[in-house]
């Protein structure tokens, strides 16, 4: 079968590079993409109850036609679905599957299904790999890609987990075709993401471009999902496990996000990327207002967001707390070393920097003034 045209971007890491794969029918040529990591004739899939309704028949097919069978697990969308008991009952799964070490598993769906399956291919006999295949956008441009997995834990969200890289991530464009609109606004957040952290140009054509890529433009979301892969593939090689500073960049939004996801239960409330959206938007007016940012970068933002149809305002979430109630939520953030928490802030539109002296009584102050403005 003859391949899409596709774009390859190489995630550079010591001694076990792997590729990114961006292009359309992806999941119909799985087979030819992925058969070196096709170990026996049997194939485990991991995948969301939507993902494998929606793509399972052509994944199964493709690898049918090359003569493998695929065994599906399946597990319920959502947060939930990131837990120590789903956990337990997959790798008792992958081990009656008779997983080697060498074997790959591979994970369908979006965010969820690659944490927990990744997780799962990290401790499951020391470590055995896995591949991705993305179904959504925010999973292709940010969490299928770079090694994270982790499940929830009562403490908060992706508080246990390891540093465990894909062999190869197959993100198909086509299958965001069945995503509902909510889905495809939470992320495209993360793709404003990186034009705002880091290049300046990215995010003047994420404004000229994100109401067609919203519409579902295929050329205009694959060069959407290449150039985050890209922006993060470059992050990742640089500072793989988050040591040297550079890959927490990748958490502009996410500080504020995750207190907020925190105060609305972690549900369908706020989606994780409707909250880095604003989160990005609350960095950037913290920024404003100690004076590292333009007001006008700072409405910028907070226009590009409103344009996605994504939050931009605290008060719109109808929340009953304080902001210090806020910014306790964020004592439990995984970043937290030496007592303090390092805050991604902005130096203007594409310079994001990590300041490591906010006060979190001045954020609290700060979302105070949110909650009952604008």
């Amino acid at each position: 079968m003859a391949l899409n045209v596709t774009n390859r971007v190489q995630v550079s890491l010591a001694g076990r590079s792997y590729e990114v794969v961006v292009g359309t029918g992806l999941l119909d040529d799985a087979a030819a993409h992925a058969r070196q990591f096709f170990g026996k004739k049997t194939v485990p899939i991991v995948a969301d109850r939507n993902a494998k309704d929606a793509h399972g028949e052509r994944l199964s097919r493709s690898l049918a036609t090359a003569g493998y069978e695929t065994r599906w697990y399946t597990v319920e969308p959502g947060e939930g679905s990131k837990s120590w008991e789903s956990l337990a009952r997959l790798t008792d799964w992958l081990l009656d599957q008779g997983v080697e070490r060498g074997d790959h598993v591979f994970a369908l769906g979006g965010g969820v299904v690659g944490d927990l399956t990744g997780f799962a291919a990290a401790i499951l006999k020391r470590g055995c790999g896995f591949v991705q295949l993305p179904t959504t956008l925010l999973a292709q441009v940010d969490s299928s890609v770079g090694g994270k997995t982790a499940i929830n834990t009562a403490a908060g969200k992706n508080l246990v987990g390891a540093f465990h890289q894909a062999a190869l991530v197959l993100a198909d464009i086509t299958a965001l075709t069945t995503l509902p609109q909510r889905e495809m606004r939470a992320g495209y957040a993360e793709v404003l993401k990186y034009g705002v952290l880091g290049d300046r140009e990215f995010f003047s054509w994420c404004e000229n471009n994100g109401e067609a890529l919203l519409a579902g433009d295929e050329n205009l979301l694959q060069e959407a999902v290449t150039r985050s892969v890209q922006a993060k593939a470059r992050i990742v090689a640089e500072d793989e496990r988050e040591t040297s500073g550079t890959r927490a960049l990748l958490n502009l939004g996410h500080t504020f996000g995750h207190a907020l996801e925190a105060e609305t239960g972690f549900g369908d409330r706020l989606l994780h990327g409707e909250a880095v959206a604003l989160g990005m938007v609350l960095a950037a007016r913290y920024s404003a207002r100690i004076g590292n940012v333009t007001t006008g970068d700072a409405q910028r933002i907070t226009r590009a967001v409103d344009m996605a149809g994504l939050p931009s305002e605290i008060s719109a979430l109808g929340l009953s707390c304080s902001g210090e109630r806020l910014a306790a939520h964020m004592l439990h953030d995984k970043k937290m070393t030496g007592g303090t928490l390092p805050f991604v802030l902005l130096r203007g539109i594409g310079d994001a920097y990590l300041d490591k002296s906010v006060e979190l009584e001045d954020i609290a102050a700060f979302l105070d003034e949110q909650l009952i403005a604008h």
